[in-house]
């Protein structure tokens, strides 16, 4: 069963979001947060929140600014924004009465999960999926168009049939993102999910990520998966395993 549900961004806009409810009893609600340029209904985030849902575990997904049903502009992001967001729905959640206890991310999301997670009191336990060590790596994406965005303060830049306004304080921003003193910091258990053989974030980023938490801590490695989980199967395998491994967490 689903909700949806709209609660205002750091920056002002509503975001939108879908709640995944359980069907049976409730063992805990949890958050999850999508990649760079995706979405809520990305298969990642849409496979994940779906089977946990039906493994007991109520999700919220959402769109981050200017993506998807979220209003705003993408460009008036940034990987501060993302975290911002990130706590804001935890915020949105609390309000309900159904405070998140698990925080995943799915790539660049997987970063902005470990920076927020200090900053939601409710959170116990928290995963990574294909999640960068450094938020700056994204910059490759857009290095087409970086030089420009820096001397002209903004630049469109074309990304799967759209054209999305990357703008300097955007790329500012995220150069500045400092993410591994954060995972030593975090407080929460970690869960790390990573292909071996991932194309868009290399499996030595969750290596990284895995080496600097502290106990305790979980690495699994997705054979045979790609980076968006988009094979049939893959999404709801990583579903199964986060529902195992985070059930001493989670509280009804």
């Amino acid at each position: 069963m689903t909700d949806a549900v709209r609660f205002a961004s750091s920056r002002g806009p509503e975001l939108a979001g879908v709640l995944e409810t359980t069907e049976g009893p409730t063992r805990g609600w949890g958050l999850i947060v999508h990649g760079f340029t995706l979405g809520k209904d990305s298969p990642a985030t849409f496979r994940i929140a779906r089977g946990l849902a039906a493994e007991g575990i109520g999700m919220l997904r959402f769109d981050c600014l200017g993506l998807g049903d979220s209003d705003g502009e993408w460009g008036d992001g940034s990987f501060t924004v993302k975290v911002e967001d990130t706590v804001r729905a935890a915020e949105a959640l609390a309000e309900r009465g159904t405070p998140p206890q698990l925080l995943i991310g799915h790539s660049w999301g997987g970063a902005a999960a470990i920076v927020a997670a200090r900053r939601i009191p409710s959170v116990t336990a928290v995963v990574t999926i294909g999640a960068p060590s450094e938020p700056a790596n994204i910059e490759r994406h857009y290095d087409s168009v970086v030089d420009r965005v820096l001397e002209d303060g903004t630049a469109s830049w074309p990304i799967g049939g759209r054209e999305l306004t990357l703008k300097r304080d955007f790329v500012e921003d995220v150069r500045g993102a400092e993410l591994i003193a954060r995972v030593r910091t975090m407080g929460r258990p970690l869960l790390v999910m990573h292909s071996p053989t991932d194309s868009t974030v290399d499996v030595d980023d969750a290596a990284e990520i895995f080496r600097a938490a502290l106990h305790p801590r979980s690495f699994i490695a997705l054979e045979g998966a790609d980076h968006f989980l988009t094979a049939e199967g893959q999404a709801d395998r990583a579903a199964r395993i986060i529902s195992a491994w985070a059930d001493p967490y989670l509280r009804p």
